[in-house]
Protein backbone atom coordinates (compact mmCIF):
# COMPACT_ATOMS: atom_id res chain seq x y z
CA UNK A 1 0.00 0.00 0.00
CA UNK A 2 3.30 1.78 -0.29
CA UNK A 3 3.29 5.66 -2.46
CA UNK A 4 0.41 8.18 -3.07
CA UNK A 5 -2.88 7.18 -3.09
CA UNK A 6 -4.20 10.93 -2.81
CA UNK A 7 -5.69 9.92 0.74
CA UNK A 8 -2.22 10.02 2.72
CA UNK A 9 -3.20 12.38 4.81
CA UNK A 10 -4.72 11.58 8.77
CA UNK A 11 -7.65 12.51 10.00
CA UNK A 12 -6.90 13.27 13.59
CA UNK A 13 -10.03 13.35 14.91
CA UNK A 14 -11.45 10.08 13.45
CA UNK A 15 -7.55 8.48 14.29
CA UNK A 16 -8.88 8.64 18.49
CA UNK A 17 -10.16 5.46 19.80
CA UNK A 18 -13.65 5.30 20.43
CA UNK A 19 -14.65 8.34 18.72
CA UNK A 20 -15.92 6.50 15.42
CA UNK A 21 -18.53 3.46 15.49
CA UNK A 22 -19.53 1.98 12.23
CA UNK A 23 -23.00 1.73 13.40
CA UNK A 24 -25.17 0.55 10.87
CA UNK A 25 -25.21 -0.18 7.04
CA UNK A 26 -28.46 1.21 4.70
CA UNK A 27 -30.59 -1.19 2.13
CA UNK A 28 -33.20 -0.17 0.07
CA UNK A 29 -36.11 -2.80 0.02
CA UNK A 30 -39.76 -2.83 -1.73
CA UNK A 31 -42.08 -4.04 0.38
CA UNK A 32 -41.18 -3.68 4.40
CA UNK A 33 -43.74 -5.81 5.11
CA UNK A 34 -42.12 -8.38 3.15
CA UNK A 35 -38.47 -7.95 4.69
CA UNK A 36 -39.44 -7.55 7.99
CA UNK A 37 -41.05 -10.46 7.94
CA UNK A 38 -38.06 -12.20 7.10
CA UNK A 39 -35.40 -10.49 8.67
CA UNK A 40 -37.21 -10.99 11.95
CA UNK A 41 -38.43 -14.72 11.35
CA UNK A 42 -35.22 -16.08 9.39
CA UNK A 43 -32.81 -14.83 11.35
CA UNK A 44 -34.28 -13.46 15.10
CA UNK A 45 -33.63 -9.40 14.46
CA UNK A 46 -35.58 -7.36 16.06
CA UNK A 47 -37.14 -4.08 14.87
CA UNK A 48 -35.73 -1.53 17.00
CA UNK A 49 -37.61 1.78 15.67
CA UNK A 50 -39.76 2.47 12.39
CA UNK A 51 -39.25 6.47 11.47
CA UNK A 52 -41.62 7.72 8.89
CA UNK A 53 -40.78 10.77 6.88
CA UNK A 54 -44.49 11.79 5.31
CA UNK A 55 -43.00 14.79 3.98
CA UNK A 56 -40.39 13.09 1.41
CA UNK A 57 -42.48 9.60 1.46
CA UNK A 58 -39.99 7.16 2.70
CA UNK A 59 -39.91 5.23 6.25
CA UNK A 60 -36.79 3.63 7.96
CA UNK A 61 -36.53 0.62 9.76
CA UNK A 62 -33.91 0.10 11.88
CA UNK A 63 -33.26 -3.67 13.00
CA UNK A 64 -30.76 -6.11 15.11
CA UNK A 65 -29.59 -8.60 16.83
CA UNK A 66 -30.51 -8.65 20.21
CA UNK A 67 -27.18 -6.83 22.17
CA UNK A 68 -27.04 -4.04 25.02
CA UNK A 69 -28.17 -0.49 23.59
CA UNK A 70 -27.24 2.35 25.40
CA UNK A 71 -29.88 4.70 26.36
CA UNK A 72 -30.76 8.46 26.36
CA UNK A 73 -32.12 9.83 29.29
CA UNK A 74 -35.96 9.89 27.87
CA UNK A 75 -35.03 6.21 27.26
CA UNK A 76 -35.17 6.27 23.98
CA UNK A 77 -32.36 3.74 22.14
CA UNK A 78 -28.96 5.46 21.37
CA UNK A 79 -28.78 3.30 18.00
CA UNK A 80 -26.54 5.46 16.28
CA UNK A 81 -23.49 4.70 19.28
CA UNK A 82 -23.86 1.25 18.43
CA UNK A 83 -22.39 -1.25 15.62
CA UNK A 84 -24.73 -3.92 13.57
CA UNK A 85 -27.64 -2.38 12.85
CA UNK A 86 -29.54 -2.66 9.40
CA UNK A 87 -31.24 0.14 7.95
CA UNK A 88 -33.99 -0.80 5.56
CA UNK A 89 -35.26 2.05 3.92
CA UNK A 90 -38.87 2.09 2.05
CA UNK A 91 -39.64 4.40 -0.71
CA UNK A 92 -43.39 4.51 -0.31
CA UNK A 93 -45.47 2.84 -3.57
CA UNK A 94 -42.55 0.40 -4.40
CA UNK A 95 -44.64 -2.64 -2.96
CA UNK A 96 -47.05 -1.47 -5.29
CA UNK A 97 -44.80 -1.19 -8.36
CA UNK A 98 -45.12 -4.86 -10.46
CA UNK A 99 -42.20 -3.38 -12.34
CA UNK A 100 -39.87 -1.82 -9.76
CA UNK A 101 -37.45 -3.65 -8.69
CA UNK A 102 -34.36 -3.23 -6.11
CA UNK A 103 -30.77 -3.53 -7.55
CA UNK A 104 -29.05 -5.87 -5.73
CA UNK A 105 -25.59 -5.08 -6.89
CA UNK A 106 -24.30 -8.54 -8.08
CA UNK A 107 -25.55 -8.30 -11.62
CA UNK A 108 -23.59 -8.38 -14.85
CA UNK A 109 -24.84 -4.33 -14.98
CA UNK A 110 -24.92 -2.18 -12.08
CA UNK A 111 -22.25 -3.96 -9.87
CA UNK A 112 -21.01 -3.23 -6.84
CA UNK A 113 -22.21 -3.43 -3.83
CA UNK A 114 -21.69 -7.36 -2.86
CA UNK A 115 -23.25 -8.43 0.49
CA UNK A 116 -23.96 -8.22 4.24
CA UNK A 117 -22.34 -11.05 6.30
CA UNK A 118 -24.01 -12.89 9.04
CA UNK A 119 -21.76 -14.99 11.73
CA UNK A 120 -23.22 -17.91 13.65
CA UNK A 121 -21.59 -20.44 15.99
CA UNK A 122 -22.87 -23.30 14.06
CA UNK A 123 -23.52 -22.30 10.25
CA UNK A 124 -24.43 -26.22 9.23
CA UNK A 125 -26.98 -25.78 11.81
CA UNK A 126 -28.51 -22.85 10.28
CA UNK A 127 -28.44 -23.41 6.56
CA UNK A 128 -30.62 -26.86 8.12
CA UNK A 129 -32.87 -24.35 9.74
CA UNK A 130 -33.04 -21.79 6.75
CA UNK A 131 -33.92 -24.41 4.21
CA UNK A 132 -36.26 -26.28 6.33
CA UNK A 133 -37.97 -22.52 6.35
CA UNK A 134 -37.90 -22.12 2.52
CA UNK A 135 -35.15 -19.72 2.67
CA UNK A 136 -33.67 -19.24 -1.46
CA UNK A 137 -29.58 -20.24 -1.42
CA UNK A 138 -27.22 -18.40 -3.68
CA UNK A 139 -24.46 -21.05 -2.51
CA UNK A 140 -24.83 -23.94 -0.42
CA UNK A 141 -22.12 -25.09 1.61
CA UNK A 142 -21.61 -27.68 -0.41
CA UNK A 143 -21.06 -25.80 -3.93
CA UNK A 144 -18.16 -24.63 -5.06
CA UNK A 145 -14.19 -24.33 -3.60
CA UNK A 146 -15.65 -22.89 -0.55
CA UNK A 147 -17.12 -25.37 1.71
CA UNK A 148 -17.14 -23.37 4.78
CA UNK A 149 -19.21 -20.18 3.73
CA UNK A 150 -22.83 -20.24 2.27
CA UNK A 151 -24.96 -16.79 0.81
CA UNK A 152 -29.07 -17.15 1.09
CA UNK A 153 -31.19 -14.10 -0.75
CA UNK A 154 -33.69 -12.13 0.95
CA UNK A 155 -37.13 -10.84 -0.17
CA UNK A 156 -35.20 -8.45 -2.40
CA UNK A 157 -32.61 -10.52 -3.68
CA UNK A 158 -29.72 -9.41 -1.74
CA UNK A 159 -26.77 -11.78 -0.72
CA UNK A 160 -26.83 -12.59 3.31
CA UNK A 161 -23.10 -14.42 3.66
CA UNK A 162 -23.33 -16.96 6.22
CA UNK A 163 -19.91 -17.73 8.24
CA UNK A 164 -19.05 -19.54 11.45
CA UNK A 165 -17.09 -17.74 13.94
CA UNK A 166 -14.52 -19.90 15.24
CA UNK A 167 -13.99 -21.46 18.66
CA UNK A 168 -13.34 -18.78 21.82
CA UNK A 169 -10.39 -21.17 23.51
CA UNK A 170 -13.58 -22.80 25.66
CA UNK A 171 -12.33 -26.00 27.07
CA UNK A 172 -14.92 -28.13 25.10
CA UNK A 173 -13.82 -26.77 22.25
CA UNK A 174 -17.17 -25.29 21.43
CA UNK A 175 -17.56 -21.63 20.86
CA UNK A 176 -19.26 -19.83 23.08
CA UNK A 177 -22.99 -19.00 21.50
CA UNK A 178 -22.92 -15.46 20.95
CA UNK A 179 -26.12 -15.51 18.42
CA UNK A 180 -25.93 -14.09 15.00
CA UNK A 181 -23.78 -11.63 14.36
CA UNK A 182 -24.39 -8.68 11.78
CA UNK A 183 -20.18 -9.31 11.05
CA UNK A 184 -19.56 -7.17 7.77
CA UNK A 185 -20.90 -5.16 4.39
CA UNK A 186 -18.75 -5.93 1.76
CA UNK A 187 -18.43 -3.39 -1.64
CA UNK A 188 -16.06 -3.83 -4.43
CA UNK A 189 -13.70 -1.43 -5.31
CA UNK A 190 -11.77 -0.35 -8.20
CA UNK A 191 -8.55 0.43 -6.47
CA UNK A 192 -7.78 -1.30 -3.44
CA UNK A 193 -5.06 0.86 -2.77
CA UNK A 194 -6.48 4.45 -2.46
CA UNK A 195 -9.60 2.66 -0.88
CA UNK A 196 -8.04 1.63 2.32
CA UNK A 197 -6.17 4.57 2.22
CA UNK A 198 -9.72 6.38 2.53
CA UNK A 199 -10.71 4.11 5.06
CA UNK A 200 -7.98 3.83 7.12
CA UNK A 201 -6.56 7.62 7.24
CA UNK A 202 -9.68 9.69 6.28
CA UNK A 203 -12.35 7.71 8.25
CA UNK A 204 -10.09 6.31 10.82
CA UNK A 205 -10.77 2.20 10.01
CA UNK A 206 -8.06 -0.40 10.88
CA UNK A 207 -6.94 -2.58 8.43
CA UNK A 208 -7.42 -5.75 10.07
CA UNK A 209 -7.22 -8.52 7.60
CA UNK A 210 -6.13 -9.10 3.87
CA UNK A 211 -6.98 -12.66 2.36
CA UNK A 212 -5.13 -12.64 -1.26
CA UNK A 213 -6.85 -15.07 -3.39
CA UNK A 214 -4.03 -15.93 -6.33
CA UNK A 215 -5.97 -18.41 -8.32
CA UNK A 216 -9.14 -16.46 -8.82
CA UNK A 217 -7.23 -12.81 -8.70
CA UNK A 218 -8.87 -10.77 -6.36
CA UNK A 219 -7.77 -9.29 -2.75
CA UNK A 220 -10.19 -9.03 0.36
CA UNK A 221 -9.72 -6.37 2.67
CA UNK A 222 -11.58 -6.56 6.14
CA UNK A 223 -11.27 -3.03 8.17
CA UNK A 224 -12.76 -1.98 10.99
CA UNK A 225 -12.78 0.60 14.35
CA UNK A 226 -10.95 -1.38 17.71
CA UNK A 227 -12.60 -3.50 19.41
CA UNK A 228 -13.68 -2.01 23.21
CA UNK A 229 -10.82 -3.96 25.13
CA UNK A 230 -13.19 -4.61 27.59
CA UNK A 231 -15.74 -6.30 25.26
CA UNK A 232 -16.02 -10.22 24.86
CA UNK A 233 -15.60 -9.63 21.06
CA UNK A 234 -12.50 -8.19 21.93
CA UNK A 235 -10.52 -11.34 22.56
CA UNK A 236 -11.95 -13.26 19.60
CA UNK A 237 -11.67 -14.04 15.73
CA UNK A 238 -12.82 -10.69 13.68
CA UNK A 239 -15.84 -13.03 12.76
CA UNK A 240 -17.60 -12.89 16.00
CA UNK A 241 -17.29 -8.96 15.97
CA UNK A 242 -20.18 -6.54 14.24
CA UNK A 243 -19.29 -2.97 12.14
CA UNK A 244 -16.62 -4.45 9.80
CA UNK A 245 -16.26 -3.20 6.57
CA UNK A 246 -15.47 -5.39 4.01
CA UNK A 247 -13.64 -4.15 0.53
CA UNK A 248 -13.15 -6.81 -2.54
CA UNK A 249 -10.58 -5.94 -5.31
CA UNK A 250 -10.39 -7.76 -8.28
CA UNK A 251 -7.17 -7.52 -9.71
CA UNK A 252 -6.22 -5.11 -13.19
CA UNK A 253 -9.52 -3.16 -12.28
CA UNK A 254 -7.24 -0.32 -11.40
CA UNK A 255 -5.36 -0.23 -14.59
CA UNK A 256 -8.56 -0.02 -16.69
CA UNK A 257 -9.39 3.80 -17.09
CA UNK A 258 -12.97 3.27 -17.68
CA UNK A 259 -14.26 0.91 -15.30
CA UNK A 260 -16.37 2.17 -12.96
CA UNK A 261 -18.68 0.38 -9.68
CA UNK A 262 -21.98 1.10 -9.55
CA UNK A 263 -22.64 3.09 -6.30
CA UNK A 264 -26.45 2.05 -5.24
CA UNK A 265 -27.51 5.31 -5.03
CA UNK A 266 -27.57 5.85 -8.89
CA UNK A 267 -30.79 4.70 -10.34
CA UNK A 268 -31.10 1.52 -10.88
CA UNK A 269 -30.96 2.03 -7.25
CA UNK A 270 -30.50 -1.00 -4.10
CA UNK A 271 -27.62 -0.17 -1.37
CA UNK A 272 -27.63 2.85 0.00
CA UNK A 273 -24.52 3.92 2.48
CA UNK A 274 -22.82 2.63 5.66
CA UNK A 275 -22.88 4.87 8.72
CA UNK A 276 -20.33 6.04 11.21
CA UNK A 277 -21.04 7.50 14.06
CA UNK A 278 -18.73 10.29 15.55
CA UNK A 279 -18.47 12.00 19.22
CA UNK A 280 -17.86 15.45 17.60
CA UNK A 281 -19.25 14.91 13.88
CA UNK A 282 -18.62 18.74 13.15
CA UNK A 283 -15.29 18.33 14.15
CA UNK A 284 -14.39 15.53 11.95
CA UNK A 285 -16.18 16.99 8.65
CA UNK A 286 -14.69 20.24 9.03
CA UNK A 287 -11.48 18.62 9.40
CA UNK A 288 -12.00 16.82 6.56
CA UNK A 289 -12.64 19.50 3.96
CA UNK A 290 -9.59 21.36 5.46
CA UNK A 291 -7.18 18.64 4.81
CA UNK A 292 -9.18 17.54 1.52
CA UNK A 293 -10.78 20.21 0.22
CA UNK A 294 -12.84 19.21 -3.23
CA UNK A 295 -10.78 16.06 -2.91
CA UNK A 296 -13.96 14.35 -1.34
CA UNK A 297 -17.27 15.13 -2.32
CA UNK A 298 -20.16 15.80 0.20
CA UNK A 299 -24.13 15.28 -0.52
CA UNK A 300 -24.98 17.57 1.57
CA UNK A 301 -22.39 18.98 4.06
CA UNK A 302 -22.94 18.29 7.99
CA UNK A 303 -26.07 20.10 8.62
CA UNK A 304 -26.84 22.08 5.06
CA UNK A 305 -29.23 19.05 4.36
CA UNK A 306 -32.99 18.84 5.63
CA UNK A 307 -31.92 16.50 8.08
CA UNK A 308 -29.56 18.48 10.29
CA UNK A 309 -27.02 17.42 12.22
CA UNK A 310 -25.52 14.57 9.33
CA UNK A 311 -23.45 14.83 6.28
CA UNK A 312 -22.77 11.67 3.47
CA UNK A 313 -19.52 11.69 1.94
CA UNK A 314 -18.28 9.79 -0.89
CA UNK A 315 -15.60 7.14 -1.01
CA UNK A 316 -12.97 6.67 -3.48
CA UNK A 317 -15.83 4.66 -5.81
CA UNK A 318 -18.37 7.20 -5.14
CA UNK A 319 -19.98 4.60 -2.14
CA UNK A 320 -22.14 7.06 0.11
CA UNK A 321 -20.94 7.12 3.78
CA UNK A 322 -22.92 8.72 6.19
CA UNK A 323 -21.73 10.56 9.12
CA UNK A 324 -24.01 11.47 12.33
CA UNK A 325 -23.20 12.35 16.10
CA UNK A 326 -23.01 9.53 18.32
CA UNK A 327 -25.76 10.76 20.52
CA UNK A 328 -28.39 10.73 17.84
CA UNK A 329 -31.38 8.40 19.03
CA UNK A 330 -34.20 7.29 17.98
Amino acid sequence: MAGDTGYDTVVESAAVRGSVVNTHTCLRVKDPKVSLAFYEKQFGMRLLKQVDVAESRFSLYFLSFEKEFPHAENGSLKVFATQGVLELTHNWGTEDDASFKVNNGNGEENRGFGHVCFTTRDIAQACVTLEARGVSFKKRMSDGRQKDIAFVLDPDGYWIELVQYPTVGTPSGQADDLGYKFNHTMVRVKDARKSVAFYTNVLGMQLLEKSVHENAKFTLYFLGYPADSESREATGDRRAREGLLELTHNWGTEDDAEFRYHNGNDAPQGYGHICISCKDPEAFCNEVEQKYGDKIAWAPKFNQGKMKNIAFLKDPDGYSVEVTPQTLFI
